[in-house]
């Protein structure tokens, strides 16, 4: 049976005026109404279909107003908005969690971003969206950042957050300069990754084949 994502109930009041003296009674809203006008489960399920499946909330407008139940694009944000500081504890504590990782993987892909507000100074143009998995014994923990920063300065304010006592993790990632982190104290043992090495071998293995030849069976 399909129905619209987000289901509404409306409640109709009656409303009865006084004809000595003009003033109007309204009925009291029956308690399942309840004090918020959007559910819990109506704010999950708008986070589900943004940032799990990624629906644009102007997407999500449209196809509630077809339903019949609109739902405007700038509300979505002001409820995702109220919803991720509840959760802003548990970023924070997911970030702790993962400075403490036994290995670490860690790359930059291009992001589009509508407007950033930079810091004053900042000459750079470029945003990134980083990727931060880091290994905690039988724990994965997935970690995401938007912004000006690179993957190497995402996983510097990560370890800034490791303890003291540990050992240095291993990080994953290719020989790009900037996905290094730099961290007082805590230097990570580089694991670059073999296969972006091979690709750029193979890339040229018909112009140069000696050389490439010796430098893959190095690797």
């Amino acid at each position: 049976m399909g129905h619209a994502p987000l289901e509404a109930t409306v409640f109709e009041m009656e409303r009865l005026r006084c004809n000595a003296c003009g003033e109007v009674f309204t009925a009291e809203e029956p308690e399942t109404a309840g004090a918020d006008k959007y559910e819990e489960t109506a704010v999950a399920i708008i986070a589900l279909l943004k940032y799990g499946t990624g629906v644009p909330f102007k997407r999500l407008e449209r196809l509630q107003e077809h339903l019949g139940m609109p739902l405007p694009a700038t509300t979505q944000w002001d409820l995702m908005a109220a919803a991720a500081k509840l959760l802003w504890p548990l970023l924070e504590e997911l970030i702790r969690q993962a400075a403490q990782g036994s290995v670490m993987h860690n790359d930059d892909t291009g992001m589009r971003i509508l407007r950033l507000a930079r810091e004053p100074g900042d000459k750079r143009t470029g945003t990134f969206t980083s990727g931060i998995v880091s290994m905690m014994g039988a724990w994965t923990i997935a970690l995401f950042f938007t912004g000006w920063k690179h993957a190497g300065e995402n996983l510097a304010a990560v370890l800034k957050q490791r303890a003291r006592e540990l050992p240095p993790p291993i990080q994953m990632s290719d020989a790009l300069s900037r996905n290094s982190p730099k961290v007082e104290g805590v230097e990570p043992l580089q694991a670059n990754c073999l296969a972006h090495g091979r690709r750029q071998i193979v890339d040229v293995a018909d112009n140069f084949p000696e050389e490439c030849r010796s430098a893959s069976t190095g690797m």
